[in-house]
């Protein structure tokens, strides 16, 4: 079965489909796009010049995929693109934009949910099982490792990296890098760990433990980083999750987010 394109659709003919594509009225897609086997794209959604679509994406009324990057000093006609895996859901209105420079790419995993109004600017690259819920902002150039969850209205800082299973809490201002595991509030404030959600992404007591033990370390020792990080690696030396951990704050550019003090006032 091929793709089913409805009459008021406006498709450039360069486009590539897979088979199984359903394209529903209004929707805009312009030249050098490739579209995966059943995705389905809704009444007046975008996708922008050269993205690349995986299969069993949806892109729900309103969403737009792959369009210039929201810089005052683009052109618009750079040549980079989008390039998303598979079984992405993108809500009404979100917004993907594309690479900033010629050769560039905004790139998205596996199974994320982007949900309504949220923003992906330019170069961020998306791991798998992402959530970005309702009004998230991510600025240009951000990293979100796997299963990363970025609650309503959170605003990222470019160039920023948010560690895998890291929970972003509703209103949050993110300028420096939150670790994996952790739960982040406020302004970039760390408050312990994300407890839902590695228990919902099946690690054991054991895991959880070493984990909580290497935050304990981290922030509530009192020791230099280097010394925390140090402390840590032999402490857990079998630790997978910890060895991220550990090599996340290692690769940090922007530092950390620093611990919320007991006792001090809400962000």
């Amino acid at each position: 079965m091929g793709e089913q394109i409805h009459g008021t659709a406006v498709v450039d003919g360069t486009v590539e489909f897979g088979e199984d594509v359903e394209i529903g009225p209004y929707a805009v897609i312009e030249a050098g796009a490739r579209i995966g086997r059943g995705t389905r794209v809704m009444a007046h959604a975008f996708i922008g010049k050269g993205t690349i679509l995986g299969e069993e994406n949806v892109l729900h009324p309103g969403a737009v995929v792959g369009h210039a990057p929201q810089d005052i000093s683009t052109t618009g006609h750079e040549k980079s693109r989008v390039v998303t895996g598979d079984r992405n859901i993108f809500r009404e209105y979100c917004t993907v934009h594309r690479g900033f420079r010629d050769g560039t790419e905004t790139r998205i995993g596996d199974d994320c949910f982007i949900m309504a109004q949220a923003h992906i600017a330019h170069d961020c690259q998306i791991g798998n099982r992402v959530i970005l819920a309702g009004g998230a902002l991510l600025a240009g150039h951000v990293h979100v490792e796997d299963r990363a969850f970025i609650s309503g209205n959170v605003a990222v800082h470019q160039f920023c990296r948010i560690g895998t299973l890291a929970m972003i809490a509703g209103l949050a201002r993110v300028s420096r890098d939150p670790p994996p595991y952790f739960l982040i509030t406020g302004d970039s404030k760390v408050r312990g760990l994300n407890q839902v959600g590695l228990q919902r992404a099946g690690l054991t007591e054991k895991d959880r433990g070493e984990i909580r033990g290497a935050y304990k370390i981290l922030y509530r020792k009192g020791l230099r980083l280097e010394h925390a990080l140090a402390r840590i690696e032999t402490t857990y030396t079998r630790s997978t999750y910890v060895r991220h951990l550990v090599e996340f704050i290692r690769g940090s550019k922007r530092g950390i987010c620093p611990h919320h003090r007991r006792g001090a006032p809400r962000d």
